[in-house]
């Protein structure tokens, strides 16, 4: 019943019955024109009279041959029995003239005023129309202070708990406390616990920050509130502000309850920062967010729980105890944590009998429970498309590798020139991570097409790195180099395949120089700079050091890739044989597994030699590049993605 008033087409209906009732019934009464009573006595003695009827000191009445209706006053001096038997009745008895016993039916007093309450009502009707639309529609007229926050009340059948969430075991231990509390409120009150009134989620994208949130709402079994930062701020000064002080008294009204702030950043940077002194109407929003949360009390259950991957460029003032006391850092899982997430996103999958999940965490390091997620969903649309029952550990295999790389592109075309190049390009990469001590082992080299990528090196570490060494750094340069020398020992030219390659590598070794401090020369001395958070990439780094310090730390990064081109280049020319025999067999085969490779490596089987094939046919056509320039200058654009995915978190 409330839909039926709430919708426009309740009050379509009752403006067309208003119409229907002023159409029907609403006919105005039919005019009068006045006549003398000398001309009425003349029409009369004409015998152009039709009808007369007698009220008060009036006559009305119709005259022959029209449609209105006359009315005339009788003078007092003129008697109204001698105007009758004078002028009336002989007419009357001649049956010339009708004389009416009454006058004809008056139209109703409310069909006079009708016109008036059907402009009223449709005033009304109007406005209320475009206060609903205003207020529930997407223009949102009238409703700018108020807040967008959703809320999601307890549902048993979309209800998230902390069974949900997999692999992140100390997390749900920092935010038990919070359950607990507005649960039993009272144990903590009454040794005078104050329970956090805020909690920073801080974490890379993916993570699981706004998961883990649900999983706390749902397993205190509050009402939840939802809003992201942004839905804060608009063009108008101030309503940021209302939208604040609006969402926590909706929160006051269902308190206990839980206030998820998702991409607080958004509007929780520092304050005066930046050019012009800050955004005026940001820094109002976040005066107004600060008032909030350090204005209601402890006993009134309003948890605020905010996520963010930004946490350097938070105001203090948003940090400090009473506001957000707690930081929970929700990070990328370690190995048993990505088998847990694994079982969780497997449930519903059939999986097949070779499926290993604690062998896909150890392929999977520095996945994120997103990736994690869509690596599943991945493969279960691989096999869907294969037609296949049940999702096997290939195919999981082939949907590790599209994550990380992208989706294979045979239907490129490539010379047998670009060909080569590429297969001389990964062998160089493979040769000398397998010729490196401290580099991780190979698991899979390719030269077909994937992404962006022309061909890739994939290395996989055997367990899950936190830390990196100078030594692996330096080994990590050298691996990175082995396209480009390969390149350039076997086909003397080089290509802009290794573009990508001395991209990383040279701001690997910039890092070692100005962030890590492991150049000899320059000392352990942070020259990484300070970061302008209101401005661009372009301009946000600030230099803290001269110019000779500047001129320093070039000839430093430079030495170290000059170093590490020279070892590559060495490593390159001693297992000459083996490069040749590692590219032949991708030439023959495209791809190579661990295993395979291993055995290519150890000579245990000798490929024909590529330059021997000139007058061999090409096998695949639709297999390669379609230009070998341009797809090769991304061509390690995703080689590394999946063993230094830890390195986004080691800064």
């Amino acid at each position: 019943m409330k839909k039926l008033f709430r919708g426009a087409s309740f009050y379509i209906l009752i403006f067309i019955i208003i119409v229907s009732i002023v159409h029907f019934y609403g006919k105005p009464a039919q005019e009068k024109v006045p006549l003398g009573f000398s001309e009425f006595i003349t029409e009369l003695q004409k015998e152009n009279v039709e009808e007369i009827y007698v009220v008060e000191n009036t006559i009305q009445g119709k005259l022959k041959k029209s449609d209105y209706v006359f009315e005339t006053y009788i003078p007092p001096v003129m008697r109204s029995d001698v105007l009758i038997e004078k002028y009336i009745l002989p007419q009357v008895e001649a049956g010339k003239l009708k004389v009416a016993g009454e006058a004809p039916a008056k139209t109703p007093w409310f069909f006079e005023i009708l016109p008036s309450i059907f402009m009223i009502l449709i005033f009304i009707v109007f406005w209320f129309v475009f206060m609903q639309q205003s207020q529930g529609g997407g223009s949102r007229v009238m409703s700018f202070g108020k807040s967008r926050a959703k809320l999601h009340k307890e549902d048993e059948r979309k209800k998230v708990t902390f069974n949900d969430v997999a692999g992140l075991d100390e997390e749900k231990e920092e935010l038990q406390e919070i359950v607990d509390f507005l649960k039993n409120p009272k144990k903590y009150l009454e040794l005078g616990a104050r329970i956090p009134k805020g909690i920073l989620m801080v974490g890379p994208p993916g993570t699981g920050k706004t998961y883990l949130s649900r999983a706390t709402a749902g397993e205190a079994g509050v009402p939840f509130y939802s809003i992201s930062g942004s839905d804060f701020v608009e063009m108008f000064v101030g309503v940021g502000a209302s939208r604040v002080r609006d969402l926590f008294e909706q929160a006051k009204k269902n308190s206990p309850c839980i206030v998820f702030i998702d991409e607080i950043d958004a509007v929780g940077r520092k304050r005066g920062a930046g050019l012009g002194g800050g955004h005026d109407e940001r820094e109002q929003t976040l005066n107004q967010l600060l008032v909030e949360m350090d204005g209601f009390g402890v006993n009134e259950g309003i948890i605020v729980i905010a996520a963010t991957n930004r946490p350097d460029i938070l105001d203090p003032a948003l940090l400090r105890p009473g506001r957000f006391d707690r930081q929970v850092v929700v990070g990328v899982p370690d190995i048993k944590g990505r088998e847990e997430i694994l079982k969780v996103h497997a449930r519903n999958k059939p999986l097949a009998d070779d499926v290993d999940l604690k062998v896909l965490a150890r392929r999977t390091p520095g996945f994120t429970p997103a990736d994690l997620e869509n690596m599943m969903n991945e493969a279960a649309l691989l096999s869907a498309r294969h037609n296949q029952k049940s999702i096997t550990m290939k195919t999981i295999e082939e949907a590790i590798t599209k994550v990380i790389a992208g989706p294979e592109k045979r239907s490129r075309v490539i010379s047998e020139k670009d060909k080569k190049l590429t297969a001389y390009h990964e062998a160089g990469h493979a040769v000398v991570a397998r010729l490196l001590p401290n580099t991780d082992p190979v698991h899979q080299v390719t030269i077909i097409p994937r992404g962006r990528a022309g061909g890739f090196t994939m290395v996989l570490p055997k367990e899950d790195k936190y830390y990196a060494t100078k030594t692996e750094m330096k080994e990590q340069i050298i691996h990175l180099l082995g396209g480009r020398v390969a390149e350039q020992l076997v086909l003397h030219d080089i290509s802009t395949g290794a573009s990508n390659d001395l991209e990383r590598a040279t701001n690997i070794a910039r890092g070692m120089v100005t962030k890590y401090g492991m150049s000899e020369n320059l000392g352990p001395i942070n020259y990484s700079g300070e970061d302008e958070i209101f401005l661009g990439r372009d301009f946000s780094t600030r230099r803290n050091y001269s110019e000779e310090i500047a001129s320093k730390i070039d000839k430093e990064v430079r030495l170290i890739v000059e170093e590490g081109y020279r070892t590559a280049e060495k490593l390159l020319t001693e297992n000459i044989e083996k490069l040749h025999r590692v590219a032949n067999k991708l030439l023959e085969v495209e791809t190579l597994n661990a295993e395979e490779f291993e055995a290519v490596f150890l000579g245990e089987e000798q490929p024909e030699r590529s330059d021997e094939k000139e007058d061999a046919p090409q096998d695949d056509p639709n297999h390669g590049l379609l230009d070998g320039s341009e797809s090769n200058s991304n061509l390690e654009n995703d080689e590394e993605d999946s063993d230094h995915k830890q390195d986004r978190n080691d800064d």
